[in-house]
């Protein structure tokens, strides 16, 4: 047993050493072989990402639509991507105050309906008569039938709008206790009829044209609240802007916020575009526009945007001409610019880093078709050997008895302006 012992264990030691590399080579052909058929079925990384952005893509169309249109989205009206810059054919075109006196259909609404606040109140009728001048000449842009006062009685500022003599406030506010009254607007809960007409709206024109809603700057609001309505003179305003500065800029604080937030309530409930109306700003000095006018049509630009950064903001002041390098100031999306001014001047003053909008007088819509067709044109033309991105509009609100078919003409002509260069 001594002597054959170590044999024994020399050939059990082999064998073991034959078995393991045996059992190696094997392996090593068995992982060579199960390599080779996971290559064959194995997608390459250019496949693997195809097959990546197709399951992506087919999430993404099997997802919720929502209401809100993507920044970029090809399919939004023409009146958004030319306020974002985009290459479009021609130039989007509305008119300020489209909706309403000089329309047939309208007057004889009105017969039915005296009240404008029950017409720019109540759904049904704003509804309508936002409609009337989508139906009848498909404007890019159709413009919320409402008024820049309908918000005040949220701030507990009690209002009427007369047939034949303006706006009334009841109690206009001219003391610091008097403005520590005026409430925080939840435009929610006080004219909820707004955010429902702007859905309605914005169902009925779908991509058609894009919904503009619209506000009163914080002076503007606050000429008509200290005056007690309309005025001439703007008397009491200013003793109040240079008699006692703390209570009017106190009103413009609150205002300014509440702006903001009424901006906010109708780009929420449909309003693709909001356009500031600061209609009194002319009223007031170059210099004195920037201690009561600027710093709060900047508030409310500032804090809408911060919520709302793709809403293109319009800025508009009636008679403004002299005014338009403090409006840029103000930082809006696009200048809309008035009657009183050149559009080449208005835009080598501003600069081309602005949409701009306008600007042909109002009073052409009297005269001959071919008037208008030149008038329209010539205005496009100058605003496009600009360079710059164009909204064509009037320098005003259309007068009232303009001719129906005229109106039917400024449309025809901006719409087909890209024919007619």
């Amino acid at each position: 047993r001594k002597v054959t012992a170590p044999w024994i264990l020399c050939g059990l030691l082999l064998c073991r050493g034959l078995i393991y590399l045996l059992g190696a080579r094997s392996a090593t052909r068995y992982i060579a072989m199960q390599t080779k058929a996971f290559s064959a079925t194995r997608p390459s990384r250019m496949e693997t990402a195809r097959v990546a952005r197709k399951v992506t893509a087919q999430a993404t169309a099997s997802a919720p639509a929502t209401p809100k249109a993507s920044v970029s989205s090809g399919s939004d009206p023409l009146m958004l991507r030319a306020l974002r810059g985009e290459a479009v054919e021609r130039p989007p075109v509305w008119m300020m105050r489209q909706a309403g006196r000089y329309m047939k259909v309208y007057q004889d609404l009105v017969k039915k309906h005296p009240s404008f606040r029950e017409r720019s109140e109540n759904v049904d009728l704003s509804v309508e008569i936002t409609l009337q001048p989508w139906h009848a000449f498909k404007p890019d842009g159709v413009v919320l039938f409402s008024d820049i006062l309908t918000p005040l009685a949220g701030m507990n500022i009690p209002f009427d709008i007369g047939s034949g003599n303006g706006p009334v406030i009841f109690e206009p506010i001219r003391t610091l206790e008097q403005v520590k009254k005026v409430s925080k607007l939840i435009p929610e809960e006080s004219c909820p009829f707004v955010g429902e007409s702007l859905r309605q709206v914005r169902e009925a024109v779908g991509s058609s044209a894009a919904v503009l809603g619209f506000v009163g700057a914080p002076f503007t609001l606050a000429t008509y609240i200290v005056e007690g309505g309309s005025s001439k003179n703007f008397a009491h305003i200013k003793r109040l802007a240079f008699g006692q500065p703390e209570v009017l800029h106190a009103l413009l604080d609150k205002l300014a916020d509440n702006v903001a937030d009424y901006c906010r309530y109708q780009a929420d409930t449909g309003a693709q575009v909001i356009q500031i109306f600061d209609s009194w700003a002319s009223e007031l000095m170059p210099q004195d526009f920037d201690v009561f006018a600027g710093p709060y049509i900047k508030k409310v630009i500032n804090s809408f945007r911060a919520t709302h950064p793709h809403v293109p903001i319009i800025l508009y002041i009636s008679g403004g001409g002299g005014l338009l390098e403090r409006m840029a100031a103000c930082n809006p999306d696009c200048v809309s610019i008035d009657q009183s001014v050149d559009i080449v001047d208005g835009i080598k003053r501003i600069g081309t880093g602005f949409a701009v909008q306008g600007n042909m007088d109002p009073g052409i819509l009297f005269g001959s078709k071919s008037t208008i067709e030149a008038r329209v044109m010539d205005v496009i033309k100058k605003a496009r050997s600009q360079g710059v991105r164009h909204v064509m509009n009037l320098g005003h609100g259309v007068l009232p008895g303009t001719p129906e078919e005229n109106v039917a003409t400024y449309f025809e002509v901006a719409r087909t302006a890209h024919q007619r260069w």
